[in-house]
């Protein structure tokens, strides 16, 4: 019996979890600008209070959001790599 490689799936963008995280991070950060429902509506049960508590999820979205990119980077590098490769063989 031959060798059958199973065939790379090619990356997609939407399937990356940094992105997930980060969408919502952004929407839980909306609904907690001072013109909607303020910080109280996404501060935790008995936590202190921390002013502009939105601007910290607007953060995190901004991080993930960023390592999303840089992951899927990698991803599609090492697809295109991994193709090269297995056309040379």
């Amino acid at each position: 019996m031959a060798d059958q490689e199973k065939a790379l799936p090619i990356p997609a963008a939407w399937k990356n979890s940094y992105f997930w995280i980060a969408a919502i991070l952004l929407v839980v950060g909306i609904i907690g600008l001072p013109f909607l429902f303020k910080d109280e509506a996404i501060r935790d049960p008995g936590q202190a209070d921390e002013p502009r508590l939105w601007l910290i999820y607007f953060a995190g979205a901004l991080i993930m959001f960023v390592g999303g990119v840089l992951s899927h980077k990698q991803t599609v590098q090492a697809y295109q790599e991994a193709l090269e490769a297995k056309g040379k063989e």
